[in-house]
């Protein structure tokens, strides 16, 4: 009698499907810049919009709408996913002493502040965006040493949900390249 009331419950709507969930690789840095070994560096939770401030995956179906992608998600918050992915590009690039997130008591030079503008797909050109507002920030006295905006779009080559996560990972990961590069030079 027990398994008829279960298969009941879930032919009432009690199942709900489970979304497939992604992650962002980690850029690989190339040894152009100078190394900065003495010099700790603390990677900031990024700020966002509500809208980005979630697992859901951004897609924007016209200039002044959202929707989130159906059946899947991010593997954490997206500014979360962003601060791991930031500080092991940091670190696998071996240009600096330190580089850690906030609470792991490192005496740091300098915290990497960054805002999250854009992160999605425009469905009607079916491109990703990923856009950061970074700022180097001198930890010892405050001042912002320097700050610019990053933006890289690349194409979706088609609608599935796996194309269109695919495009944003690698507009990340150009952008995450020039972050580094540009936060090594600029230290």
């Amino acid at each position: 009698m027990m398994p008829l009331a279960l298969a009941g419950c879930a032919a009432i709507g009690g199942v709900k499907t489970t979304a497939d969930t992604y992650e962002l690789g980690v850029p690989t840095i190339s040894d152009a810049s100078p190394v900065r070994a003495g010099t700790q560096i603390l990677i900031a939770e990024p700020q966002a919009l509500k809208a980005l401030d979630s697992q859901n995956i951004v897609v924007q179906t016209d200039p002044l709408t959202i929707r989130y992608l159906d059946e899947s998600q991010w593997s954490d918050r997206l500014p979360r996913l962003v601060q791991m992915r930031l500080a092991q590009a940091f670190q696998n690039s071996g240009r600096f002493k330190g580089v850690g997130l906030p609470g792991q008591g490192l005496a740091i030079d300098y915290q990497i502040v960054t805002e999250i503008r854009a992160f999605g797909v425009e469905a009607g050109s079916g491109t990703a965006v990923v856009a950061f507002a970074v700022k180097i920030l001198n930890d010892r006295n405050g001042v912002v040493a320097s700050e610019r905006v990053f933006e890289a779009r690349t194409v979706t080559g088609g609608s599935s949900n796996t194309a269109y996560v695919a495009a944003m990972d690698r507009a990340f990961e150009t952008v995450a390249r020039e972050v580094v590069a540009w936060v090594t030079d600029r230290i």
